[in-house]
């Protein structure tokens, strides 16, 4: 099983969003009517590359990078949002199956957001998009993932919440089951892609999973 990290774990997209519009405010920026709905999934190069070549941040993708993710960190240190029934989830199936995390988030983010939520030890592979040479909605992550578990696609799933994440799991041969996300919902053309929909991960059993493949 692979999990993503933001919208599944961590309900954190309304705060990328807060912080990535407030940073482009700052500089008399302003976010394109797609912009938040073509970052979710982006890999932080290509968030960063959108942000200063799409919409003219005055910073190269390197600084703005580096300038969003110490916010982010920040805001993860003041109060890191869990998503109810999340951390039991993902120790609930990891009793059964080895567990991946596949996020789009930088390593430093991933990293502490494990910590802080005690899940450090329970992922047996944990992957940003950062590392591959692809971000979502490209499989490569997913099947980086499945790889490091010595496993093929045909025999994994993955937790997903988002358009491109979806896409990205679904393009790597994976199960789908989806976590819809209400303020951020995925494209009906992705949400066909899953094999289960959930409506959230108190549904994610083991008995759920087994019955996918």
């Amino acid at each position: 099983m692979v999990f993503d990290l933001d919208g599944v774990i961590i309900d954190t997209e309304e705060v990328w969003e807060e912080v990535r519009r407030g940073y482009v405010a700052e500089r008399g920026r302003r976010f394109l009517p797609d912009s938040q709905g073509r970052m979710m999934g982006m890999s932080t190069p290509e968030w960063s590359t959108h942000l200063s070549a799409d919409l003219g941040v005055p910073r190269t993708p390197r600084e703005v990078a580096a300038d969003v993710l110490d916010r982010m960190a920040a805001r993860y240190r003041e109060d890191l949002p869990l998503i109810p029934g999340s951390v039991e989830a993902v120790r609930r199936i990891a009793g059964h199956f080895p567990v991946a995390l596949a996020s789009s988030s930088a390593r430093i983010l991933i990293d502490q957001v494990l910590e802080t939520a005690g899940l450090t030890d329970t992922f047996r592979v944990t992957l940003s998009t950062e590392e591959v040479p692809r971000g979502k909605p490209a499989p490569d992550v997913y099947l980086a993932a499945v790889e490091r578990l010595g496993l093929t696609p045909e025999v994994c799933a993955a937790v997903e919440d988002s358009s491109n994440g979806l896409r990205s799991a679904a393009a790597a041969g994976l199960a789908v089951i989806a976590v819809p996300h209400g303020v951020y919902p995925p494209a009906e053309d992705a949400l066909a892609l899953a094999s289960l929909v959930i409506d959230g991960l108190d549904e994610l059993t083991v008995e759920a999973v087994g019955k996918l493949r």
